[in-house]
């Protein structure tokens, strides 16, 4: 688990920098069980985000391992407490050469949550450099709240509807997030982040797991589902989701469907994110 000095360098700063929580080893099996099932994606003509890319945990036991993995949770319980559901999850694939980038956003801005209390867990699947498009983030622009997003038509933006920050960004402070295969950093809700495109001769996978303590809850009229990984859900916000039975079985796609049905149809339609975007 995290030590107190790294909780409150959390609370400065609002991320942490990559740790190791997966061995080599794992990695490799996970890349290697990511590329198979994620590799190519199932597409929606509707969101740019593929949807085997979303929710894996659903369809997939190793990504429903993954999520669960206690070295992860152990660093999540540190920071918002022992009752931790999983809210979302997208597997963030970058071919080598892909011109694929995210802007400046904060993870809030399409979630609706309150209170802001998830964390990011962005797990490393493949090396991260900045010349494949690591995630950079901007410390301590947790502090300046939620900031208006709008939607951006370009097709290289990997974010579901184009998300970008408008506002005046310094990049000068930033900091890019170097992972190796493995190792696993955490940013709040609101920290400014994006990734360029990559630029290297390899992919570039990694995973952003998005925790919550089970208090949070969804701001929309959408009933949403989440998964709980540890703990006790005391509050009952969201309707939990069952773990894979196989990999892509018939209950697994089932209970997938109707978990991005209602996320999809609850992000365009959250009446508090109305001036944000």
């Amino acid at each position: 688990m995290l030590t107190k000095s790294d909780v409150a360098l959390y609370r400065q700063q609002g991320f942490l920098p990559a740790r190791r929580h997966l061995s080599a080893e794992d990695a490799a099996v996970l890349r290697r069980d990511c590329i198979r099932t994620c590799g190519v994606e199932n597409r929606d003509p509707a969101r740019r985000q593929a949807s085997n890319r979303v929710k894996p945990f659903l369809l997939f036991r190793w990504a429903a391992g993954l999520v669960r993995h206690r070295a992860i949770l152990d660093s999540v319980e540190a920071l918002i407490g022992p009752d931790i559901l999983v809210f979302h999850t997208t597997v963030w694939f970058k071919e080598a050469g892909s011109p694929k980038s995210v802007p400046w956003h904060q993870d809030a801005t399409y979630f609706g949550l309150d209170p802001l209390d998830h964390v990011t867990a962005w797990v490393a699947l493949t090396p991260s450099t900045e010349a494949m498009g690591c995630v950079r983030i901007l410390p301590c622009s947790h502090r300046r709240d939620q900031l208006p997003h709008a939607d951006n038509p370009d097709p290289d933006i990997m974010l579901s509807r184009g998300q970008t920050a408008v506002a005046d960004i310094d990049e000068r402070d930033a900091v890019n997030l170097i992972m190796a295969p493995g190792e696993v950093s955490f940013h709040h809700t609101l920290a400014l982040h994006r990734s360029g495109p990559n630029k290297g001769d390899a992919p570039r996978i990694g995973i952003g797991i998005s925790y919550i303590p089970a208090h949070v809850r969804h701001v929309g009229e959408t009933r949403l589902s989440a998964t709980l990984v540890r703990g006790v859900d005391r509050h009952g916000h969201f309707d939990p989701e069952p773990a894979p039975d196989g990999d892509q079985t018939d209950a697994a796609i089932a209970a997938h469907r109707d978990s991005l049905e209602r996320f999809w149809r609850a992000s365009t339609s959250i009446p508090e994110m109305a001036q944000i975007h």
